[in-house]
């Protein structure tokens, strides 16, 4: 609390109303080179934003004539969005005269109504943002324009960028500052008129590189987003320093260099992203961007040690273990208690996984998705293994970081010829309880069989008393699970027809309700499997997943056994203040018309077939 007090009183002396009293810096010469903008637009919202209509963050605004930027009242989120200026994207993949009309005058708009201050339009993460924005889409805006708005546009975009380098040692650290130091970087490379802070920027640009990218390619924060993040600013400031003959900072290249494995270290067979410590719905448009531009093309690494997880893979079997300690204080906002939880896929399909983030802005949902019970890995009487702060008294300044959880996590990991194993085990129950978790796993070399044990030792005597045990699997969606044998398995059986086998002899099994929480679709109802028991009892839990019949080869057979998934997974929770918004991705709508078209040629050769016999 004293170092939150301290960082904001020298971001009040340093960007507060003494910064604001302050003439604007005389207009730069021109802007010399633009960066390129890599995430991905939609012309279809131009028309929207020209009729006075903004959805941003799953909230529909209509301003019927009013600028956007005299709105009050309005979502957070939604106004981090329209005054980070990202929809310029948008306006400039219209590529029309009307477009780029409507972008000037809404720039104008703001730097009218915001160019001097605002609670919002003015914090750290939103003012880096719109630098990027303005400075990437520079040409569309300024095309056509006449010298008067060409000299307020630089003069409010020089004293944006002179914000960031008065307030970035108070900015919160981790991907937002090192944003704001790509931000600023960017700014003096494509700016004229910046050159004489440029060592100054690439110098802590360097040194924010070289302390938040790991040596194996992971952030500091151990969340996978965040490589994402990052890569999709760095690589066009990169490409910047390339087309003005600059020397590139050796902390960039290597950071670039380490980054891009491990982008493919977190994916799935299907190109998603494991869930882990705040990563929710993959952008696969925008994953895709960034690996094209991976030269090196090899295959991801297995073991991440320093970002603390672990990789196995066995033929077309992918399984990812958390493997680490909760990130440092100033880190953690997002992180998880998730400790040893898992996620395993098979070729295309995920099978068990996370319950990832809601892309909803909402409290409640954000405390049910770092829990411990949203993971797939074991809990001791329904408590997580991290503690969070609390919101009272000190939540509502300091937000919500981990405050307690695992200190030691040891790891061992085992690579022969047939198969792959990894026993790791955390205290993160020893405190409480007085209880450590050891995870051993093991995936065969074919990827057939995984199988696993979850023990629990009694090492101490804990602050509370009690042994139960719940050890959870959650599974996708798209898996239909059903008993077998009383009770005492369970089938897993994917929409191709794939399927596998869960057992666990000698423990209590259930198959209960659960919810993914990271579909473009929104929330999803889905199952899981949980394993009950006493510590007192049993100490150790012996499980296995086991691959009992391949996908149908037949076209007719996979579009049949879709029929068995026509049910609704929609999850009747819903919260009334926010309305439920399904994205599709344009990748998913054309793998999609491709099933449709598939299913048409299947029922076209069966009535062919049947005509034949008729014959």
């Amino acid at each position: 609390m004293a170092a939150h007090v301290w960082y904001r009183t020298l971001k009040w002396v340093h960007g507060g109303p003494l910064f604001r009293l302050r003439p604007q810096p005389g207009a730069t010469a021109r802007v010399v080179i633009a960066p390129q903008d890599l995430r991905t637009a939609d012309e279809t919202n131009a028309a929207d934003i020209y009729g006075g209509r903004y959805l941003f963050s799953g909230h529909l605004v209509e301003t019927r004539g009013e600028s956007p930027f005299e709105l009050e009242g309005q979502n957070p989120d939604w106004l981090r969005e329209l005054h980070g200026f990202g929809w310029l994207r948008d306006l400039r993949a219209a590529d029309s005269h009307v477009s780029r009309q409507n972008a000037r005058a809404l720039v104008d708009d703001w730097i009218k109504h915001c160019g001097r201050w605002h609670p919002v339009g003015w914090e750290a993460r939103v003012i880096t943002r719109r630098v990027m924005s303005w400075l990437a889409h520079s040409p569309f805006i300024l095309e056509d324009g006449d010298h008067e708005f060409y000299n307020r546009f630089l003069r409010s975009l020089s004293r944006q960028v002179r914000y960031l380098r008065r307030t970035i040692n108070e900015t919160n650290d981790g991907v937002e500052r090192l944003q704001a130091a790509l931000a600023i970087a960017a700014a003096c490379v494509s700016m004229s008129g910046q050159g004489r802070f440029a060592r100054q920027s690439i110098r802590r640009l360097d040194q924010e590189l070289k302390r938040q990218i790991l040596a194996d390619g992971g952030h500091i924060s151990r969340n996978p987003k965040a490589i994402i993040e990052i890569l999709s600013d760095l690589l066009p400031v990169r490409q910047a320093f390339v087309s003005q003959g600059l020397e590139l900072p050796q902390a960039m290249q290597q950071s670039v260099d380490r980054m891009m494995p491990m982008m493919r270290f977190f994916r799935h067979g299907d190109g998603a992203f494991a869930h882990f410590n705040g990563m929710g719905s993959t952008p696969n448009d925008l994953v895709a961007t960034i690996l094209a531009y991976d030269d090196a093309r090899g295959a991801p690494p297995t073991n991440a040690p320093h970002a603390g997880y672990q990789r196995l893979v066995g033929g077309q079997s992918v399984l990812i273990i958390d493997t680490g300690a909760p990130p440092p204080l100033a880190l953690s906002e997002d992180a998880h208690a998730g400790c040893l939880s898992f996620e395993l896929s098979s070729g295309l399909h995920r099978i068990v996984v996370n319950c990832g983030v809601s892309g909803r802005s909402n409290e409640m949902w954000r405390k049910v998705s770092r829990s411990t019970a949203a993971h797939s890995t074991a809990t001791i009487e329904d408590t997580s293994s991290c503690r969070f702060l609390a919101e009272r008294p000190f939540g509502r300044w300091l937000g919500t970081p981990v405050i307690a959880g695992p200190k030691t996590v040891r790891v061992e990991r085992e690579d022969d010829a047939t198969g792959t194993r990894v026993t790791a085990s955390h205290d993160g129950y020893k405190a409480p309880f007085g209880i450590v978790h050891t995870r051993d796993v093991r995936l065969a070399g074919d990827g057939t069989v995984l199988d696993g044990i979850d023990s629990f030792v009694q090492e101490a005597r804990g602050a509370e008393h009690g042994d139960l045990f719940a050890i959870r699997f959650h599974l996708h969606p798209a898996i239909k699970p059903s008993l077998l044998r009383g009770g005492t398995a369970v089938l897993l059986v994917c929409r191709d027809g794939e399927a596998w086998e869960f057992d666990a002899p000698g423990c209590e099994l259930a198959l209960e309700e659960s919810i993914y929480l990271s579909d473009v679709y929104g929330h999803r109802k889905t199952m899981q499997i949980v394993l009950y028991g006493r510590i007192r009892d049993t100490q150790t839990a012996a499980w296995q997943f086991r691959r009992t019949a391949l996908a149908k080869l037949s076209r007719r057979g996979v579009s049949a056994f879709d029929e068995a998934f026509e049910e609704d997974t929609e999850l009747p929770l819903q919260l009334p203040e926010e309305p439920e918004l399904e994205e599709v991705p344009a990748g998913e709508v054309e793998e999609a018309g491709d099933v449709d078209e598939v299913a048409n040629e299947s029922h076209d050769e069966a009535d062919e077939t049947s005509a034949e016999t008729k014959d």
